[in-house]
């Protein structure tokens, strides 16, 4: 856990996800965000406990599809982001997207990130104890519990954020910095996740 807290400390690629549509939507926005992230997240430590995990690292092909799956989609929702250009126009994307539709980002977001993947597979068995037995299960405990810790931390940046752009928010200024923060965010993690790549011995 104080490993965890450690890494979740210092903001990553989901952070910055998380403060950007929090400040474009709002703190429910973020939150429901934040739930999408720490499902994938459970996800992925679920295929690492079933050794799924292994065969995407093992398989270039397979890695590179998500990768390139997790950009393209970052990159559409940034690209999307910035086309609107009208202030009423985004003022009023504010409003109609549900929460499951965030939820739903948020989870895609993190499913097709190649950085979770590699982090889960590379983090989590540091911890496992071998000969105490039932390998899946310690896995299994401590995803979660990474998860959960992430969740918790991720709200605090959402709530934060949120919370500061709901007060601002209305000004044709304001709705300027949403839009381009928000859509040059997301522009630039669909970037940062098409360039990684995992160090291969082959």
């Amino acid at each position: 856990m104080l490993t965890a807290l450690a890494l979740l400390a210092i903001p990553g690629p989901a952070v910055l996800y998380v403060v950007s549509r929090s400040i474009d939507q709002g703190r429910s926005a973020g939150l429901s965000s934040v739930a999408g992230i720490a499902t994938g997240t459970v996800v992925h430590v679920t295929l690492a406990a079933v050794g799924l995990s292994s065969l995407v690292l093992a398989s270039r092909v397979a890695f590179d599809a998500v990768r390139y799956v997790g950009a393209a989609y970052l990159l559409v929702l940034g690209v999307r982001r910035l086309l609107s250009r009208r202030i009423a126009d985004t003022l009023e994307r504010t409003a109609p997207r549900t929460r499951r539709e965030l939820y739903t980002q948020g989870l895609v977001v993190n499913l097709t990130n190649p950085k979770t993947i590699v982090f889960i597979f590379a983090f989590i068995p540091q911890f496992v104890d071998v000969g105490a037995g039932h390998v899946w299960l310690q896995i299994v405990a401590l995803g979660v519990t990474f998860a959960a810790l992430g969740f918790l931390s991720d709200s605090c940046y959402a709530f934060v954020a949120g919370t500061i752009a709901d007060r601002l928010r209305g000004t044709p200024v304001i709705a300027r910095v949403e839009r381009w923060f928000g859509g040059t965010v997301l522009i630039g993690l669909g970037v940062a996740s098409a360039l990684v790549a995992p160090h291969r011995s082959s």
